[in-house]
């Protein structure tokens, strides 16, 4: 995989050293001479002293060949003008954007250009809703460009769902549990299981769809 990294920040460089590490060929773009000299010792890889909002320094650092670019400036307007050069001028598949503001947050879409946006706030308040979430929900992975997710449910012992099958829990039309994990033991969940307390279930779903999905199988009481 060819990475055009556009931002030489810290996490730039230390983004480029875990792809290099991987195998990946990467690029840096940074208009900053002192970090471009900097990261000229941390990596080993061309950086290219240059503006990522110029579309002849993004062409000219080969961005017709790479598979994914990733704007991680420190300035919001930045990352978004290479988002949308990177999507709709010059057609790279997958556009990855840092966001530093959390108000700017809406900003980065698919209208920009961005198929998946970065921000270390959202991230680190989706960890805490999961870890305080009663129902035990972790995403695991994410797919289709965000639009579907694998999650994992820890059934607790005050859950409505315990001591029902499955099929009588109705479950959202976009949600389905693809495997049970129990005592250690892996099992395929179908209609006639019977969900227990301390159940680990891996369940495919519609990001729209995660609440509904944890609401069934969240305490009693609780909706």
């Amino acid at each position: 995989m060819f990475a055009l990294i556009v931002g030489g920040g810290k996490v730039g460089s230390y983004l480029s050293q875990s792809l290099l590490a991987d195998g990946h060929k990467v690029v840096v773009l940074e208009k900053r001479r002192e970090i471009c000299a900097k990261l000229n010792k941390e990596v080993d890889t061309s950086v290219i002293k240059a503006d990522g909002c110029d579309p002849e320094s993004l062409e000219q650092a080969g961005i017709n060949q790479a598979d994914i670019v990733v704007a991680v400036t420190g300035d919001d307007e930045d990352n978004l003008v290479v988002s949308q050069l990177a999507k709709y001028t010059f057609g790279v598949d997958r556009v990855i954007a840092r966001v530093n503001n959390p108000r700017n947050h809406w900003l980065f879409d698919r209208q920009w250009g961005v198929d998946v946006a970065v921000s270390a706030v959202h991230i680190t308040s989706k960890i805490i809703q999961e870890e305080a979430t009663l129902g035990d929900i972790v995403t695991l992975l994410k797919l289709r460009k965000g639009e579907l997710s694998l999650v994992e449910i820890t059934v607790s012992s005050d859950s409505k769902a315990v001591s029902k099958p499955i099929k009588d829990l109705t479950l959202p039309k976009e949600s389905v549990f693809v495997a049970l994990v129990r005592d250690q033991e892996i099992l395929i969940p179908r209609g006639e299981t019977v969900i227990q307390a301390g159940d680990e279930l891996l369940a495919l779903t519609s990001t729209s769809a995660e609440k509904e999905l944890v609401k069934k199988l969240s305490v009693i009481g609780k909706k």
